[in-house]
């Protein structure tokens, strides 16, 4: 597999980018859609209650909530000050208790081994620096500790949406793609031989709207980085996207529409 990398400084400047980027629009709205995705990652984790969780690049908490429901002692982090507030505000409505942190995947506020389980779901595969990132989650796991990651794959629709993006306003050169944490190969090449997984199953979340025109709009409002690609590439780009739904959509009646989005669910045991 090909590997890029870029000067610290550099990796620097993208991450305040890309922290821009997730703080506008209202992820939390898009959260709200993919919640099934968290709770079955949450139960494929086989997350034991009483034990300490830590959710990384939590969002708005939906994995986190997931396993505070789990009875597990649970820590969200995010660098997204607005998205850890609607946590918080999710947490209270359900009564559940859940430390959400000002935090960064690639330097995790806590010690080493504080966890008996990391999970994140579509959250640190956005991290620029990949291997800091699985450094990272590895520090703060116990011993025989789990880990736990839903990804979007590169092949899945996610990775076409994503392409679709790039076409009109192309990512930070030298930056690996996402998309890689949604392959078996790159995981296996991130954590080695720390790692014993026990699965890699891809799976699937189905987008439902009730048209495309509506599935757009949606992502162009609440969704950073379709929002901020919109603002820059214009009408171009909200056309296409379009026009990629409507290629991936299942449905063929017309009307409302289901666009099914692969993942990848990796879960395995820190040695």
């Amino acid at each position: 597999m090909t590997t890029t990398t870029e000067r610290p400084s550099d990796l620097a400047a993208v991450k305040q980018r890309q922290q821009t980027v997730w703080a506008s629009g209202d992820f939390a709205e898009i959260a709200t859609l993919i919640v099934p995705a968290a709770e079955r990652l949450a139960d494929a984790a086989d997350l034991r209650a009483g034990s300490d969780v830590l959710d990384v690049a939590t969002g708005s908490g939906n994995v986190a909530i997931a396993a505070a429901r789990l009875g597990c002692r649970v820590v969200g982090i995010d660098y997204v000050p607005a998205l850890l507030e609607r946590g918080r505000e999710r947490a209270r409505a359900e009564r559940l208790t859940i430390e959400f942190v000002d935090g960064d995947a690639e330097a995790i506020p806590f010690g080493d081994g504080s966890f008996d389980a990391v999970v994140s779901a579509y959250g640190s595969m956005f991290a620029p620096d990949h291997r800091r990132t699985a450094a990272e989650i590895l520090r703060v796991t116990r011993p025989t500790g789990r880990v736990a990651l839903a990804s979007w794959t590169p092949e899945g629709f996610l990775g076409a949406l994503f392409g679709t993006v790039a076409g009109h306003v192309p990512p930070p050169a030298g930056v690996q793609s996402p998309m890689l944490w949604g392959t078996e190969e790159h995981l296996l090449e991130l954590f080695g031989d720390d790692v014993a997984w026990e699965h890699h199953r891809r799976r699937t979340f189905t987008f439902r709207f009730t048209s495309p025109e509506a599935f757009v709009e949606t992502f162009v409002r609440y969704y950073g980085p379709t929002l901020k690609a919109a603002e820059a590439a214009g009408p171009a780009l909200t056309e296409d996207l379009q026009a990629l739904v409507r290629q991936w959509n299942r449905l063929h009646e017309g009307g409302p529409i289901a666009v099914p989005g692969e993942y990848l669910e990796s879960v395995g045991t820190r040695r």
